[in-house]
Formats: C-alpha cells, sequence, structure tokens
C-alpha cells in the first residue's frame, strides 16, 4: 500500500529557511554566477544541465531542503531569477575559512571566504530590514533569521589547499584557526537572532580519488579498502577539533542548538563498503580521464578537454553515476549525498543528540 504523503503546504516545519555556508560540496551556483563558465556533464543526473553545482545532480543541502519542505536554496551571488523567502546559499566553489592570500586566477582558490560570506549575510539581514515592507524584493520577513537553520559545510580546501607542498604537519599548524573561526562565525550568527546550527565535518580525503593521484604516499599507506591512511587520521584529528570546538560554543550560547554532524561516518562507509549501500564503485571516479583504479588525471579535470603530448583529451563521464560514491575525484555523487543527507535527516549522526523531526514533519526525499 502507498504511503500517503502530507502535501508541501500542510507540512509543518518550524525551520522556515536555510542560510548554507560553505565550498563546492555546498555550493548551488554562486562560483558560476560570480565567475559563469560552467560546463556538463555537470548536472546529468537531475536537472539535465549544469546546475551551478559540482555533481551530477543533487548536493546534500539540496536533499535536506527538500527533507524541510523548502525550496532549492538560492545562491546570494546569483542576481537573475533569485527567490530569497525561504533562504539563501553563501557557498561558493574552492572557498576556505581563513581568508586567502592568493588570488582565484593564480591558485583558484575562491574569494568568498567564510568572513566574506559572514559579511553577505550580515549585508542580506540589513537588506531584509529596509525592504521587507515595500513587497518588490523576493525576501523574507525580518523574523525570518531566529526561524531558521545555519548549515556549514567548510574546511576541506583549508585541508587540502597546501597539502600536497606542506604536508599533514604543515597543514596541522593552522587547523586551530579554522576551527575557531568556525566557532566564532556561530556566534556572530547568534548575535544576528540564529538559534539553529548544523556543522558539517570533514568527509575522508584518504579516500578520495584524486587525492589518490595527487597526494604523496607510500604503498605502506594504503588500508585494505584502498584509502591513505596517515591523510584520514590527520582529517579525524580535525573533527575532533571541530567538534570540541562547537562543544565549547555550546556553553557560551546555551540557549541555541549547535550540532556536529558527522558526515564523515556516513562517507567512510560508503568508500569503504559501497555496494553495502546499492553502489559499485568506491574509489573510482565516475567522470574523469584514464580509467583504471581511479579514472583520475590532474590535467585534464571533468568535464574539461585539453591538448596534452599531441593529442586531445577528454574527461567524460560514465552512464551511470549512481553506481559512484565519487562524481569528479573530489566531489561525491547525487547517489552518495542523498545517502549522506538520509542520515543527517535521520539524526543518528548528531552531537549532542538532536531530533529534526520535534521541529519538521520530515518529507521523504527523491
Amino acid at each position: 500500500m502507498a504511503m500517503l504523503v502530507a502535501p508541501r503546504s500542510e507540512a509543518k516545519c518550524e525551520f522556515k529557511a536555510i542560510f548554507n555556508f560553505g565550498d563546492s560540496n555546498s555550493d548551488t551556483g554562486g562560483f558560476w554566477a560570480a565567475f559563469p563558465a560552467e560546463n556538463p556533464p555537470n548536472g546529468m543526473t537531475f536537472f539535465k544541465k549544469p546546475a551551478g553545482r559540482a555533481t551530477d545532480g543533487r548536493l546534500i543541502i539540496d536533499f535536506l531542503a527538500q527533507g524541510l519542505g523548502l525550496p532549492f536554496l538560492s545562491p546570494y551571488l546569483q542576481s537573475i531569477g533569485s527567490d530569497y523567502r525561504h533562504g539563501a546559499n553563501f557557498a561558493t566553489l574552492a572557498s576556505t575559512v581563513r581568508l586567502p592570500h592568493t588570488s582565484l586566477f593564480v591558485t583558484g582558490v575562491s574569494p568568498f571566504s567564510l568572513a566574506i560570506q559572514l559579511n553577505q549575510m550580515k549585508q542580506f539581514k540589513v537588506k531584509v530590514d529596509e525592504l521587507h515592507s515595500s513587497g518588490k524584493a523576493k525576501l523574507p520577513s525580518p523574523d525570518i533569521f531566529r526561524k531558521s537553520l545555519y548549515t556549514f559545510y567548510i574546511g576541506q580546501n583549508d585541508f587540502t589547499g597546501n597539502l600536497a607542498y606542506i604536508g599533514i604537519s604543515g597543514v596541522k599548524q593552522y587547523l586551530p584557526q579554522v576551527v575557531s573561526q568556525i566557532a566564532s562565525t556561530i556566534n556572530e550568527i547568534y548575535a544576528l537572532g540564529g538559534r539553529t546550527f548544523l556543522v558539517l565535518n570533514l568527509a575522508p580525503i584518504g579516500c578520495y580519488p584524486a587525492f589518490l593521484v595527487e597526494l604523496p604516499h607510500q604503498s605502506w599507506d594504503i588500508d585494505s579498502f584502498g584509502c591513505m591512511i596517515s591523510y584520514n587520521n590527520a582529517v579525524i584529528e580535525y573533527n575532533s577539533m571541530l567538534k570540541e570546538a562547537l562543544r565549547q560554543t555550546r556553553n557560551e550560547i546555551p540557549d541555541a542548538n549547535v550540532i556536529y554532524a558527522d558526515i564523515h561516518s556516513v562517507m567512510l562507509d560508503l568508500f569503504q563498503h559501497p555496494t553495502s549501500h546499492g553502489l559499485k564503485y568506491g574509489t573510482k571516479a565516475c567522470c574523469g580521464y584514464g580509467g583504471g583504479a581511479y579514472n583520475f588525471n590532474q590535467q585534464v579535470f571533468c568535464g574539461n578537454t585539453k591538448w596534452i603530448n599531441g593529442q586531445n583529451l577528454t574527461a567524460t563521464a560514465c552512464n551511470d553515476p549512481y553506481n559512484y560514491v565519487s562524481w569528479d575525484g573530489i566531489h561525491a555523487t547525487e547517489a552518495a549525498n542523498k545517502i549522506v543527507a538520509n542520515a543527517i535527516l535521520n539524526g543518528s549522526y548528531f552531537d549532542p543528540p538532536f531530533s529534526l523531526h520535534k521541529f519538521c514533519d520530515i518529507q521523504p526525499i527523491g
């Protein structure tokens, strides 16, 4: 018998909006609004065309919005066709927590670091307070900020940006700055009225096809699942540091919900046991060039064509992204994102325990 689902309009949810801060793992089009040049096959599975997302379909943040009965988030930087009545997405591809000391055009780091994203959020609130009575803009009412979910999925680029050059020990020196800046950003948004914060930890980058190709490692550093042990251990250390910083933040703002979401555990299980989740390939990219164990070539990235050694090489997508954990060597597929989002919506990976079901009638995600 088919399960009856309440129509979206009747579904109850105390969260009227989502405001997201992040990098390419949760960017719904901000980067490509600022620097238009997006290529297929991104978007091939769900949107059937490039849709501002670095994957074949939907991201974790898209599924979270669906689960809460909210529309997909419009990027803050997208001036055409955006609707901000249910929140805004400040994430951009290649963003870092720390302020970048280089240009996008030199090293590929986004100028929209977490501090900039926070300033955009503050400006957004100023505009909402100014313009809400005019009725001209697709903006929420000024009381939205207390009724919103604030999500963070950022820090991966701080961790991996210089990793190949300075090594794990070099990166570890500034990771405390990364977690303290995430914590202070939460405090600042709390001052604007925010009361519920969901912070996603870092996935096991030692299992990513791109890093398995790019990062220096010895054969003895590979575990039985094909992942790099030392890099994954460093991620676990970072995640522990983040968890502790959020615990301290919780003590500073006791009337807020500051939740640590352990997506690392879900992603690690996906990489190690893809078949247990209905997938086939863990550490092999769907979209890439070169085939083999990883199907990743750092000279020609997914969707691009490059002249290399006298021939034109194109990194193309597989026909079955739903069988892969990794889309392009760095980002997850829609299939993997959906599994992670379901784990978040179920609330089984939160610290401290937190039930989204108490706040919302969670919608099934298709």
